[in-house]
């Protein structure tokens, strides 16, 4: 929303103690700012300290998590989907786009290495195929924000890269959907990003991939 000039001078010609007022009556209605501000302003920590703490506490909901017994693979797909809602508040935060790539590869690489063999042996078949393609397309996400970072970064993800490349080759459901959909697990284990990523991912969910089709199963 784009306001008038006279708005905004009004604004800067508010008392102090008026302005500090309506500051944190806003704020209040906007938790995600009123975090990101608490932690430029307050908190001491730096954004590699915060990411070590949001990684620490990734793998041991992780590997508690993985201790437990699913009914289904459905559930592990919401313990994923509720872990990355730690990592956007994280990035929300801390604007840690470097973090946003290493924190989903952690975290991704955890789960699906201690639960490798509740993905294979789990059922039904079409619920385990969804959790597979939720992966596969996590896996784009993360290569297309390493993609935007400086090229000399990539060699901080390298070994990450490799694990992730070898954990989805050694899991037949996962390498079944990363074929059909497009990825190829030779760009995680060398590792090469290929430039037109994203032209690829465009194209791929364009053409209908990178989703679960529920009518087809």
């Amino acid at each position: 929303m784009t306001y008038p000039k006279e708005f905004k001078e009004a604004i800067s010609n508010l008392p102090s103690k008026e302005k500090d007022k309506l500051i944190l009556r806003l704020l209040k209605k906007d938790i995600p700012l009123a975090n990101r501000l608490l932690f430029e302003l307050v908190n001491t920590d730096s954004v590699e300290q915060q990411r070590d703490k949001t990684e620490k506490m990734l793998l041991d909901l992780v590997s508690k998590n993985a201790k437990d017994s699913y009914y289904t693979i459905g559930y592990l797909n919401w313990d994923v989907r509720d872990l990355s809602g730690f990592i956007n508040q994280h990035v929300n935060i801390t604007k840690d786009k470097f973090g946003e790539a290493h924190l989903n590869l952690v975290m991704i690489n955890e789960v699906l290495t201690l639960n490798r063999n509740f993905i294979l042996n789990s059922k039904p078949p079409a619920k385990r195929k969804k959790f597979c393609i939720a992966v596969i397309a996590r896996v784009f996400k993360i290569l297309l924000i390493i993609n935007k970072l400086d090229d000399d970064f990539l060699i901080e993800f390298e070994e990450n890269l490799q694990v992730l490349g070898n954990l989805i080759a050694d899991n037949k459901f996962l390498l079944e959907e990363a074929i059909r959909n497009g990825l190829d697990v030779n760009w995680l284990t060398t590792p090469d990003i290929p430039e037109d990523i994203i032209t690829i991912h465009k194209e791929l969910r364009a053409n209908g991939f990178l989703k679960y089709h529920k009518r087809s199963y």
